[in-house]
C-alpha cells in the first residue's frame, strides 16, 4: 500500500510529521516492563524496563493524530536498555511502520543511541536492583552485563565489535555506582508520509553527530529540527529535493506518476540475506496470501524485508495484517487465524525449535539471520520461475551481489552507523566543504532561495562553524557583512559526487531494477484482465451496496484463456483478497479517481499493446525478459545527477537566549514552543493552501451529486474488509477488553470467511443451473475446484488454530482428531471389557439389497489416513482427511461429532477460541453442511496412487433358480485411472439374504484391492460356462470404493450363458454412481443430477434388455435418441479435457449412441422365427458381409467405384476380426464393438450405405423400416458426420481382444 494517501485531506506535503525523543523519564525512575517479558533471573542490566516518549514536535498534526503508545512501543520495541562503559555502546538504525485501519500507512525512522544517566536516584536503584540480583543468584556475579539493547544489533556487529569481549571481562559484568558510568538508550526518531529512509537515517545520524562532538553545531538543534519539520517539502512526484542536515546536505527523489512507487529500502540488501530462490519462493508465498513470520535480531533487517516483499506485489497490495516490528507485548497475535505478515525479534541464542507457533500449516517462516525459509506444504509455483531468477539473478550481479544469499550485505550500508569520533566536523577537509558549499548555492541560486546578501555571506562562511554563529547574531541586529576574496575558497568546485552519494544512487538504480522485473511479469500475465471485469452496477452507490452478491471477474473465462502451465498459480492467485482489491478499485476508477498503483499499472499496459498490437507472444507461456531496465535506473540517476528543488537552509530561530546549552554526549531539552508552529510566509505551503481551497470547493459541488461521505466510506471499508475484518492490530490500547474484542472481529471474520467460500463452492460446482439462477459464471474447472477445496482446507486449518492452549505438532486440526482417536478408542477399550453393551453402532444405510453396510465414523476415516503410507506429514493428513470427508458427504457431520467431545474441546481451546463460540460453531457446521447438496470427487481424483478395497456384488434375478450357476465367475472393473485385472470369484460363494418382507434374495459377494481406479466406468462380467447349471440370469453389479463409501451401478438384465439370449458369456456393463437410498437422511440424499444427462431425460430401455422386449419406440422417438446422443458426444469434445466425464457412458451407457442405433436397426426388424428363436441385428450385419464376400468373389464388386470396393473390404475386415476374438461377447455386444470401432475410425457413415444396398435387407426387414427409407438414412448419415471432428478413443474394456 504507497504511503502516499497517509497525507491526503487537508495534509500539506510536508517532508516529516513529527520529530519525537524517547527515553528514560526520571521523574517516574525505572519501571520494569512487565508486556515484554520479565526475566528477575537476569542481571538488571539485562532487564527491560518501560521507555517513554520524553517529547515530540508539533504537539499533534490534524491529518496524522500521534499515537504515544504505539510510537514508544515501535521505537523502544525492547524497552529501555542500560550499558556501562566496559560496554560496546554503537548507536542503530532501524525504521517502523504504522498502519492505519484504513490501511494508509506512515513510517518512522529511529536512531538509538547510549546517553550517561546523571540521575543519581536513577544509579543508586540500579545499585539496589543489581544487590539483590547477587544476593539471590551469587552464581552470576560474572555474568555479562550486556542488556537487551544488544538485540537491536545483529549478530554480524555483535561479532565484529572488537571491545565487547575484552572490556567486560575486565569489569566482571558488574554495576558498581561509585566505580562504574551507567549508560541508558535514548531514540530520536522522525515519523514521516512516505518511506525516505536514507534521507531521514541521514539527517538522524547527523543531529546525533552534532550532539557527540567536541564543538556546538553551527545552529542551535532547534532550527535543524524546525526546518526538517516545517520547510523541507515533499518532493514533487518525479522532481528530486535538497535540504540541509547539520553538516551536509541531504537528497531525496520521487518517481514520477508512471514510475512505480517510492520504495527506498534497499531491495539489495534484502535479497543479499535471503538469495534469489528463496526470495522468489517468498514473493509466491506473500501473492497466495499465506501467513508469513519474519525472524531476525536486527529489527532493521525485518522491516528491509517485510517492506522489500511488499513493493514486489505491484500492482496489487498486501490486505491484511501487517505488522513487520511485533513488540514482545504483543505476541498474542500470532495466534491471528488470518493472513498476516509480520516480524519477529530473536533473542541472542535462541533456536528456532523452541519457537513456539501456533500454527504453521500455512505458514511461511522466514529465518534471515540464518538465510533459510520454511515453506508450507504443497502450493503452486510462481510462472516461469527459473527464467525469472536466472534474470533476478543477472541484475544482481550486474551490480556486484551474489544471487546465492547468505553473504554479508557489502553494497548496501547495514542497519547499524558508526559515530565519527569526537572532533570529526572539525577535522574535515576544508577544501571538500567549500566544493560542496559552491554546488549548493548554484542549486540554491537557480531555485530562487538565496538573495543577492544570503549568497555573499555564504560564499564567505560556509564551512565556518564560529563565523556562522556569528553570522546569525549580526543578522539579528541588522549589520550587514560584505563578502571577503580568499576565505574559504581553497579548492576548486567539481562534477564528482561523494562516496555516499555514489552508494545511494547505485541502490535506488538496484531497487528499481529489480523491481521493474517482478512489475514485468505481472504486466505480461495480466494483459487482458480488463476484458474480463465485469461492470454490472449502473453507480458506485448500488456497486457499494451490492458488492457482496455481485461477481466483478469472469475467473472461468480468464483461467481458459491462460497458457496451461501458469494455470495451477492463477487459480489460486484470483481467488485472493487482494486480486479481490485490484479488481474493486478498477471498477470505481469508473466513478471516482483511479488509485495511483493501479493508474501507472494500465498506463504500462496500454504502453504494451502500443508496440505489440496484441501479439500472440502474450498468450504463449514463454518468457518475457523486462525490456524498460536501463531506462528506468537513467530516470533516477538524472533526478539524483540534476536537482530538481532546494528547500530553505535552516537558520536561527526566534528563541530565548540561553536556554537548551549544548552539553558534549547529552541531547539537550528543546524549546517547545519554536517547534510546535511552522512558518506561515512559506511559498510551497502557500501553493498547499491554494490547492487545498480548490479541493475543498470541487469537494462541497460534488458532494450533492454523490453519497454522503461517511456512509460511502463506511461501505468502501466493509467492502475491502470482505472475508478479513481485522486489517491491523491496534498497538496502542492493550487492556483486555480491546483484546476481547479483537479476538471477537476474528471470530466473526471466520465465520464471514466460511460463508462466502462455501457459497463459491456450491455457486461454482453448480454450474449452469446456478447461472441460470443469477449467480455469476458457468462451469468450473477440476482446477478451480481444487484451488477452491485447498483454501477451504486452509480456512479449517485456520479456525483450528485459533486460541489454542499448548500447540502440537504443525496441523491443529490433525491434533484435535488424534486426541479425539486416542480418547474414543480408550472408551472402546472400555467397553469390550465391560458385558454391557452400549447400543448398536451406526452405519451408513445400504444402497441396495444384497450390499453390506458400511461403517461411519470419525475414527474409521482417520484409521484410511494413516494406512495410507504416501502422505509423510500431519498437515497432508489433515487435509486428505477432510477431502476424503467432503466426498463422503460427512465433513459437516464428522466435525460435529468431534466438537461434541466439550470436555476435550475445552481442555485444547482458550475461552476465546472460535471452535468454544457456540453461536458461531453452528452456523459453522451449518455452512459446511450446505457443501452436502453437491458430489465431489476430491479425494478419488488427488490420491490416484494409493491402494483402495473394492466390494463388488454381482445380484441375479429374483428367481433361486435363475440365481444358482456351476460355473466359475469372473469380474474386471474399470475406472478413468485404469482396471482392475480380471478377478476370480470363488465358486458359490453364494449369500442369502431376506428383505422387509421376509424374502430369500441371492448374491455373490467379493472383495478385492487394487490401486485407485478412479470414477467407474465399465464392468466386464463373465464365467467359464462349466458344470451342470452353467446358465446364469444377473440382474445387476454393484462395485464399492470401501473407503470414499462410493457405491456403482452397473445394470445387465440378461443371461449369461451358451444356447440362451444371444449366446454371451461375457457382457460389459455401463455403470453410473448409485444414488444413495430415500431411507438415509435426507440432507446426504441431496446430490446434483448426473453430469451425462439432465434430470429430466426419460430413460431408455435396451431393446433387447428383459424390461424391453414389449417397448417400442416411434420412428421420431427413435430420431430424436440419435440426435441427443451425438449431441452429448459433441458437447463432451467441447468441454475443457479435464472437465469432461466417461465417454463410454455416451457411447454405451443406457441412452447413448449404440442403444440409439440398435433402436434404430430394430425398426421394421423381423426377428421372430418358427419356434421363437430370436434373431439379432448382428446376424444381419454377418450375412449382410457373407453377400458382399460371395459377391467379391464371383467378381460382381469388380465394377463397383474404387472407394467403396475399399469399404467393403474394411466392413468384411472388422466383423471378422470381432468374430475372432476370443472373447464371448455375444451378438448384442459384437453390434456395440462395430459401432463403437466404426465411430473412432469414423468408418460408420461409410458403411451405412453398403448395408442399405445389400439385398439381405428385403428379405430381414419390413416395407416400413427406417433402414429402408432413404431419407432417413441420409439424415442420419449426416448426423453421424459431425463425430468426425472429434478423436473418440475408446477403453480398453471394450476392445480388449481385437485385432485390428
Amino acid at each position: 500500500m504507497s504511503g502516499t494517501n497517509a497525507a491526503s485531506g487537508a495534509a500539506p506535503c510536508r517532508f516529516a510529521h513529527y520529530f519525537v525523543i524517547c527515553g528514560i523519564d526520571t521523574e517516574t525512575g525505572l519501571e520494569p516492563d512487565e508486556l515484554a517479558g520479565e526475566n528477575f533471573e537476569q542481571s538488571p542490566l539485562k532487564r527491560t524496563f518501560k521507555s517513554k516518549v520524553l517529547a515530540h514536535y508539533p504537539e499533534n498534526v490534524e491529518w496524522n493524530p500521534f499515537d504515544q503508545d504505539a510510537v514508544n512501543m515501535l521505537c523502544m520495541p525492547k524497552g529501555l536498555s542500560f550499558r556501562t562503559q566496559a560496554d560496546s555502546r554503537e548507536p542503530q538504525f532501524h525504521s517502523f511502520l504504522i498502519t492505519r485501519e484504513d490501511g494508509s500507512r506512515t513510517y518512522g525512522f529511529v536512531h538509538t543511541f547510549y546517553e550517561e544517566v546523571t540521575s543519581p536516584q536513577i544509579c543508586s536503584a540500579m545499585q539496589t536492583l543489581y544487590q539483590m540480583h547477587q544476593a539471590e543468584n551469587p552464581s552470576s556475579a560474572t555474568s555479562s552485563s550486556s542488556s537487551s539493547m544488544d538485540s537491536l544489533a545483529s549478530s554480524l556487529d555483535e561479532a565484529d565489535s572488537p571491545s565487547s569481549s575484552s572490556c567486560r571481562s575486565a569489569a566482571c559484568g558488574g554495576y558498581d555506582a561509585s566505580r562504574d558510568t551507567l549508560y541508558v538508550s535514548k531514540a530520536l526518531c522522525l515519523i514521516t508520509p512516505m518511506p525516505f529512509m536514507h534521507a531521514c537515517h541521514s539527517f538522524l545520524s547527523q543531529v546525533h553527530r552534532a550532539v557527540m562532538a567536541d564543538l556546538p553545531p553551527p545552529l542551535p538543534l532547534e532550527s535543524y529540527v524546525h526546518n526538517v519539520l516545517y520547510e523541507v517539502p515533499l518532493p514533487p512526484p518525479g522532481r528530486s529535493l535538497k535540504f540541509h542536515g547539520v553538516y551536509e546536505p541531504i537528497v531525496c527523489q520521487r518517481p514520477g506518476p508512471g514510475e512505480l512507487p517510492l520504495a527506498d529500502f534497499p531491495l539489495g540488501q534484502t535479497f543479499t540475506l535471503l538469495g534469489v530462490e528463496n526470495l522468489v519462493q517468498l514473493f509466491n508465498c506473500t501473492l497466495l496470501e499465506m501467513q508469513i513470520l519474519l525472524y531476525s535480531q536486527d529489527y532493521q533487517r525485518l522491516m528491509t524485508v517485510a517492506e522489500g516483499i511488499t513493493t514486489l506485489l505491484f500492482p496489487f497490495q498486501w490486505q491484511h495484517v501487517y505488522v513487520p516490528i511485533l513488540p514482545a507485548s504483543l505476541l498474542h497475535f500470532l495466534d491471528a487465524p488470518v493472513p498476516y505478515l509480520m516480524g519477529l525479534q530473536s533473542k541472542e541464542g535462541t533456536d528456532r525449535s523452541k519457537l513456539e507457533l501456533p500454527q504453521e500449516a500455512n505458514l511461511c517462516f522466514v529465518d534471515i539471520d540464518n538465510h533459510c525459509i520454511e515453506l508450507p506444504e504443497d502450493f503452486p509455483q510462481f510462472p516461469n520461475k527459473p527464467e525469472l531468477i536466472q534474470e533476478l539473478s543477472e541484475v544482481l550481479l550486474h551490480y556486484g551481489i551474489s544471487p546465492v544469499g547468505g553473504a554479508p550485505p557489502t553494497s548496501v550500508p547495514t542497519s547499524t552507523t558508526t559515530t565519527t569520533p569526537h572532533g570529526s566536523v572539525s577535522t574535515r577537509h576544508p577544501g571538500l566543504k567549500s566544493q560542496q558549499a559552491l554546488r549548493e548555492l548554484e542549486d540554491d541560486g537557480r531555485n530562487g532561495n538565496l538573495g543577492g546578501e544570503q549568497l555573499a555571506v555564504l560564499e564567505l562562511l560556509q564551512g565556518n562553524a564560529t563565523l556562522e554563529r556569528l553570522q546569525a547574531l549580526a543578522k539579528r541586529t541588522g549589520v550587514r557583512v560584505e563578502a571577503l576574496r580568499g576565505v574559504g575558497g581553497e579548492g576548486e568546485a567539481q562534477g564528482g559526487r561523494t562516496a555516499v552519494e555514489e552508494e545511494e544512487l547505485r541502490n535506488a538504480k538496484l531497487n528499481v531494477q529489480l523491481r521493474e522485473v517482478f512489475a514485468s511479469r505481472f504486466t505480461t500475465m495480466f494483459a487482458d484482465y480488463e476484458a474480463f471485469v465485469i461492470q454490472s452496477a449502473p453507480d458506485l452507490e448500488s456497486w457499494l451496496t451490492n458488492r457482496e452478491q455481485m461477481h466483478n471477474f469472469d475467473k472461468a473465462s480468464f483461467l481458459s484463456d491462460q497458457p496451461e502451465p501458469y494455470l495451477p498459480f492463477l487459480s489460486h492467485f484470483i481467488e485472493t483478497q487482494m486480486f479481490a482489491t485490484f479488481i474493486d478499485n478498477k471498477i470505481m476508477s469508473q466513478w471516482e479517481e483511479k488509485e495511483p498503483l493501479l493508474r501507472v499499472f494500465d498506463g504500462r499496459i496500454d504502453k504494451a499493446r502500443l508496440y505489440n498490437v496484441r501479439a500472440p507472444s502474450l498468450r504463449s507461456s514463454n518468457y518475457q525478459r523486462c525490456t524498460i531496465l536501463k531506462e528506468s535506473a537513467q530516470a533516477i540517476e538524472q533526478r539524483l545527477m540534476k536537482i530538481d528543488h532546494t528547500a530553505i537552509h535552516p537558520h536561527l530561530l526566534d528563541m530565548k537566549i540561553g536556554q537548551g546549552k549544548y552539553e558534549q554526549g547529552f541531547f539537550p531539552k528543546l524549546q517547545s514552543d519554536v517547534l510546535s508552529v511552522g512558518p506561515t510566509n512559506n511559498k510551497w505551503s502557500n501553493r498547499t493552501a491554494t490547492a487545498q481551497r480548490r479541493k475543498d470547493r470541487h469537494r462541497q459541488q460534488t458532494e450533492h451529486l454523490t453519497l454522503d461521505n461517511d456512509l460511502k466510506e463506511k461501505y468502501m471499508q466493509e467492502a475491502r474488509s470482505l472475508g478479513k475484518n481485522l486489517r491491523q492490530p491496534k498497538l496502542s490500547d492493550l487492556s483486555p477488553a480491546v483484546i476481547a474484542q479483537t479476538n471477537w472481529k476474528f471470530v466473526e471474520g471466520l465465520l464471514k470467511e466460511c460463508r462466502m467460500k462455501t457459497k463459491r463452492m456450491l455457486v461454482e460446482k453448480m454450474g449452469r443451473e446456478a447461472v441460470e439462477l443469477g449467480h455469476g459464471e458457468a462451469n468450473i474447472t477440476g482446477l478451480e475446484e481444487n484451488t477452491l477445496i485447498a483454501s477451504l482446507c486452509d480456512l479449517l486449518e485456520r479456525i483450528w488454530s485459533h486460541g489454542l492452549q499448548v500447540k502440537q505438532g504443525k496441523s491443529a486440526l490433525w491434533s484435535h482428531l488424534l486426541h479425539y482417536q486416542a480418547r474414543e478408542e480408550k472408551l472402546e477399550q472400555q467397553q469390550a471389557e465391560s458385558p454391557v453393551s452400549n447400543g448398536p453402532e451406526r452405519r451408513k444405510s445400504e444402497s441396495s439389497i444384497g450390499m453390506p453396510s458400511l461403517r461411519v465414523s470419525v475414527i474409521q476415516d482417520m484409521r484410511h489416513i494413516q494406512s495410507m503410507g504416501e502422505i509423510k506429514t500431519d498437515v497432508g493428513r489433515a487435509r486428505a482427511w477432510i477431502r476424503l470427508s467432503l466426498e463422503k458427504k460427512l465433513l459437516s457431520q464428522h466435525l460435529k461429532q468431534l466438537l461434541s467431545r466439550q470436555a476435550l474441546t475445552k481442555k485444547l481451546y482458550k475461552r476465546y477460541a472460535f471452535l468454544r463460540c457456540e453461536e458461531e460453531k453452528e452456523q459453522f457446521l451449518f455452512h459446511l453442511l450446505s457443501l452436502n447438496t453437491v458430489d465431489y470427487f476430491c479425494f478419488t481424483s488427488v490420491f490416484t496412487t494409493i491402494m483402495i478395497p473394492y466390494r463388488a456384488v454381482i445380484i441375479p434375478i429374483k428367481k433361486l433358480s435363475n440365481a444358482m450357476t456351476t460355473s466359475n465367475p469372473w469380474v474386471c472393473v474399470s475406472g478413468e485411472l485404469g482396471d482392475s485385472g480380471v478377478r476370480q470369484i470363488t465358486k458359490n460363494v453364494l449369500e442369502m439374504t431376506f428383505d422387509s418382507a421376509f424374502r430369500p434374495h441371492t448374491h455373490i459377494d467379493a472383495m478385492f484391492k487394487c490401486q485407485n481406479l478412479g470414477k467407474l466406468t465399465t464392468v466386464q462380467l463373465g464365467h467359464d460356462n462349466s458344470g451342470l447349471l452353467a446358465k446364469w440370469l444377473v440382474d445387476c453389479v454393484m462395485v464399492r470404493n470401501e473407503i470414499t463409501g462410493h457405491t456403482y451401478k452397473f445394470p445387465c438384465g440378461r443371461w449369461l450363458g451358451k444356447g440362451v439370449d444371444d449366446g454371451s458369456l461375457e457382457r460389459v456393463l455401463i455403470g453410473e454412481l448409485a444414488l444413495p437410498n430415500a431411507d438415509e437422511d435426507c440432507v446426504r440424499g441431496c446430490r446434483t443430477p448426473d453430469m451425462q444427462h439432465s434430470p429430466g431425460q426419460t430413460r431408455r430401455v435396451s431393446i433387447t434388455s428383459m424390461g424391453g422386449r414389449g417397448y417400442k419406440p416411434t420412428s421420431a422417438q427413435i430420431q430424436e435418441a440419435i440426435g441427443e446422443a451425438v449431441n452429448s458426444i459433441c458437447k463432451h469434445f467441447h468441454k475443457p479435457e479435464k472437465e469432461r466425464g466417461s465417454l463410454t457412458i455416451l457411447l454405451c451407457g443406457e441412452v447413448g449412441l449404440v442403444g440409439a442405433l440398435e433402436q434404430f436397426f430394430h425398426n421394421g426388424f423381423k426377428s421372430a422365427r418358427l419356434f421363437q428363436k430370436t434373431v439379432f441385428v448382428w446376424d444381419f450385419v454377418e450375412k449382410a458381409v457373407a453377400y458382399m464376400e460371395s459377391a467379391d468373389q464371383m467378381g460382381d464388386m469388380q465394377e463397383t467405384a474404387e472407394p467403396l470396393g475399399l469399404t467393403c473390404v474394411s466392413l468384411c475386415h472388422y466383423v471378422s476380426a470381432i468374430n475372432s476374438s476370443p472373447r464371448n461377447i455375444g451378438k448384442d455386444g459384437k453390434f456395440q464393438l462395430l459401432v463403437c470401432l466404426g465411430a473412432r475410425d469414423r468408418l460408420l457413415i461409410q458403411w451405412l450405405p453398403l448395408l442399405v444396398e445389400c439385398p439381405v435387407l428385403q428379405r430381414m426387414y419390413e416395407e416400413s423400416a427406417l433402414l429402408r427409407d432413404r431419407t432417413t438414412v441420409n439424415a442420419l448419415i449426416d448426423v453421424l458426420q459431425t463425430l468426425h471432428d472429434f478423436p473418440i478413443t475408446l477403453e480398453a474394456s471394450l476392445v480388449k481382444g481385437i485385432d485390428l
